[in-house]
């Protein structure tokens, strides 16, 4: 591993990643990081973060159904997802 630049952590153990860095990943404001740990250190990698449903598409379609018809309000998606399992 080669070293490019150093940074020193905060006591709210946060760094700035230094420009020169930031400019080889094309980093910039809103970028999203992930970290891994080998060997040698951290490895620091550029990632693109998106959201996953905890519903399928057909379970959508059926609270979407649910909801127009019921107007019913679940206090989790876990009492949710339970009551359209029994459908």
């Amino acid at each position: 591993m080669t070293i490019v630049d150093t940074a020193k952590i905060t006591s709210k153990g946060q760094i700035t990643i230094p420009n020169r860095i930031r400019k080889i990943l094309h980093l910039s404001e809103g970028s999203s990081l992930a970290f891994g740990v080998g060997r040698e250190g951290v490895l620091l990698m550029p990632c693109k973060v998106t959201a996953d449903s905890v519903y399928t598409e057909q379970e959508w379609v059926k609270i979407e159904k649910l909801a127009a018809v019921k107007g019913k309000v679940y206090k989790s998606s876990k009492a949710a997802k339970k009551h359209i399992q029994g459908l």
